[in-house]
C-alpha cells in the first residue's frame, strides 16, 4: 500500500495564514508515523489524533512507514489545524478515498478521537489565504466563525468519514451582529470637563487620560466613549476582525460596524498586553486597534508593562522579535487611562483628606513614567459630582449630540485635507494650522515656560487642530490654542516635557 500525495494547507503567523504544501508519503520501512518541516508541538501530537480519528470513522490505518512533510522546511508550523489535511492526505495516498476531493481547496481543521473535525482560530486568516491562492475553503462547520468574502467558495466537512461521499455543503458564514446598545453619555451627571475632552479625543483620535478620587465617574465616562465614535468602516471592520479570529475571539459585533473596547486588567503581562508568547500571538493593543483601549487604574499596571505600549502609540503596529523572524501585528487604537491621584485615592480632593505623603503622591504619580506621559495628548482632571448632580442623573448631554459633533469635525477635517492637500508629518501640521504671528508667539511662550518637549508641541498643536475642526474653523486661533494648552498643562499632575 505504498503512494504519495499532496494537500495544501496553511500555518498562522501573526495575523495572516502562510500557505503550506502537506505532503504525505506511504512507502516501504520500518512502520512508524513521522512528521518533519518544523512542526511545534501541536502539530506533532497530531499523529495520535489522526490514528484515532482513522479507526473511529471505519479507515484504516497504513502498517507501512508514513512521512509527512510540511513544506517550506524553514517556516516554523503551528496549530491543531494541520490535522485534517494529513488525514485526507494519508488516506488519499493509500486510496481509501478520491485523492480529486482535495484538489484545488486549502484544508484545515482538528480532529477528535472520534472522527469529527473541530474549528481552530484564524478561520477569517486561512479564508483569506485560500481567495489569495485561488482555492475553496474546507474546514469545520463554524458559520460564526467565518466571513462571506467575495470570490471565494467555503465548504463545511463535519467529520473525516464525510471524505467517503465526498459532499461538502457549502459554508453560510453568520450575518454581522449589531451588539447591544452602548451606554450613554446622557447617564453622567456633571463631568462637562471630562465629557469635552472625551469628544475632543474621539474627534482627533487623541489619547486621554483621566485622573481623579474613587467614585468620580472616571470608569464610567470610558466605557461611553465607543457611543460617540464612528461606525467601523467595511475594511476597518474585515482588518480587526482578522486579529480577533486569530486570537480566537467573535467577530459578529466588529463586522457589525461595533469598534473594539479592550479593557485589561492591571496584572496583565507584557505579552498580555502588547503582543507575544510561543507561537506569538496579539495581545489587547492589538485586540483594540481600531477601537479603544482603556486603561483604568494605570499607576497599578507594572512600569515595564506601561512602557511597551509606547511605540505602538507611536506606530500603530507591534512587533514581536523571535529566532525565527519578526511577527507583527495592527495597533493603531485610541487610549484612555484612568488613574486615582495617589495610593489612598484622595489627593486634591476638598470633601476627603489624603492620607499620603507627598512622596508617596510622588512614587505614585511616577509609576506612569514620563515617556508614556508624553504622548498622552489630553490630561483632565474628574472631580466627584456633587449629590443634587447624582441624582439628576440622566439629563446630561446625549452621545447622540456629542456623536454628531465628533463627525462633523472628522468630515470637515477630511475635506480640509483635500482641499489643501496636507500630508502626514509635523511640517503638515504646523502648516494646517494657519497660526497667526501673535498666536505663534503666544504659542512659543507658552511651550517655553511650560518646558514641553518637541512631542508635547506638535501634539498639543494637534489638539488644538482638532478643536478647530470641530468649530469648522479654517485655522486655530488663539483660543484653540488655549483649550489645548489647558488639556496638557495640569495642576496635580504635572506639566509633559
Amino acid at each position: 500500500m505504498f503512494g504519495r500525495f499532496a494537500v495544501q494547507g496553511a500555518t498562522l503567523r501573526g495575523v495572516e495564514a502562510v500557505p503550506v504544501d502537506v505532503e504525505v508519503v506511504v512507502g516501504s520501512g520500518m512502520p512508524a508515523f513521522c512528521i518533519v518541516g518544523m512542526p511545534d508541538a501541536a502539530v506533532q501530537e497530531a499523529r495520535e489524533r489522526v490514528r484515532a480519528a482513522l479507526r473511529a470513522a471505519g479507515f484504516s490505518m497504513p502498517n507501512e512507514r508514513v512521512v509527512v512533510n510540511l513544506a517550506p522546511g524553514a517556516l516554523r508550523k503551528t496549530g491543531s489545524g494541520f490535522d485534517l489535511p494529513i488525514a485526507v492526505g494519508l488516506l488519499a495516498a493509500t486510496g481509501q478515498v478520491d485523492p480529486r476531493l482535495a484538489e484545488g481547496a486549502l484544508i484545515v481543521g482538528e480532529l477528535s478521537l472520534e472522527g469529527a473535525v473541530r474549528p481552530v482560530d484564524g478561520l477569517l486568516a486561512y479564508a483569506l489565504c485560500a481567495r489569495d491562492l485561488g482555492c475553496m475553503l474546507v474546514c469545520a462547520d463554524a458559520p460564526e466563525r467565518l466571513v462571506a468574502i467575495d470570490g471565494l467558495e467555503q465548504r463545511a466537512v463535519r467529520t473525516i468519514a464525510d471524505f467517503r461521499s465526498g459532499e461538502f455543503p457549502a459554508l453560510a458564514p453568520r450575518r454581522p451582529s449589531h451588539a447591544p446598545a452602548a451606554p450613554d453619555f446622557r447617564d453622567v451627571a456633571g463631568q462637562d470637563m471630562a465629557k469635552r475632552a472625551l469628544q475632543v479625543a474621539a474627534a482627533g483620535r487623541h489619547g486621554v487620560l483621566m485622573m481623579g478620587p474613587p467614585g468620580s465617574g472616571k470608569t464610567m465616562l470610558a466605557s461611553r466613549l465607543p457611543s460617540i465614535l464612528p461606525p467601523l468602516e467595511e475594511d476597518e471592520a474585515l482588518e480587526a476582525a482578522l486579529i480577533h479570529s486569530v486570537a480566537g475571539e467573535e467577530v459578529g459585533a466588529l463586522l457589525g460596524g461595533v469598534r473594539p473596547f479592550r479593557s485589561p486588567h492591571h496584572s496583565a503581562t507584557t505579552a498580555g498586553l502588547v503582543g507575544g508568547g510561543t507561537p506569538p500571538r496579539p495581545g489587547e493593543v492589538s485586540l483594540a486597534h481600531q477601537g479603544v483601549l482603556f486603561l483604568d487604574e494605570l499607576p497599578e499596571f507594572r512600569p515595564s508593562v506601561l512602557q511597551g505600549i509606547r511605540q505602538p502609540m507611536e506606530s500603530g503596529r507591534v512587533t514581536v522579535t523571535r529566532a525565527d523572524g519578526n511577527v507583527s501585528f495592527p495597533a493603531r487604537f485610541m487610549l484612555v487611562a484612568a488613574a486615582n491621584p495617589c495610593p489612598c485615592g484622595y489627593f486634591g480632593d476638598a470633601e476627603h483628606a489624603c492620607t499620603c505623603t507627598l512622596a508617596q503622591v510622588s512614587a505614585y504619580q511616577n509609576r506612569i513614567g514620563g515617556p508614556l506621559m508624553d504622548r498622552i495628548d489630553l490630561h483632565v482632571d474628574v472631580r466627584r459630582s456633587a449629590p443634587r448632580d447624582v441624582l439628576g442623573t440622566g439629563g446630561g448631554t446625549s452621545s447622540d449630540d456629542m456623536r454628531a459633533a465628533v463627525l462633523g469635525a472628522r468630515e470637515y477635517a477630511s475635506w480640509r485635507r483635500a482641499r489643501v492637500g496636507d500630508g502626514e508629518g509635523t511640517e503638515a501640521l504646523v502648516r494646517s494650522c494657519a497660526l497667526a504671528p501673535a498666536d505663534e508667539a503666544f504659542f512659543e511662550d507658552a511651550a517655553r515656560a511650560a518646558r514641553m518637549s518637541g512631542r508635547a508641541i506638535m501634539r498639543t498643536l494637534a489638539v488644538a487642530r482638532t478643536i478647530a475642526d470641530m468649530e469648522e474653523a479654517a485655522s486655530v486661533g488663539r483660543g484653540h490654542l488655549c483649550e489645548a494648552l489647558a488639556f496638557r498643562l495640569r495642576e496635580g499632575v504635572g506639566t509633559c516635557g
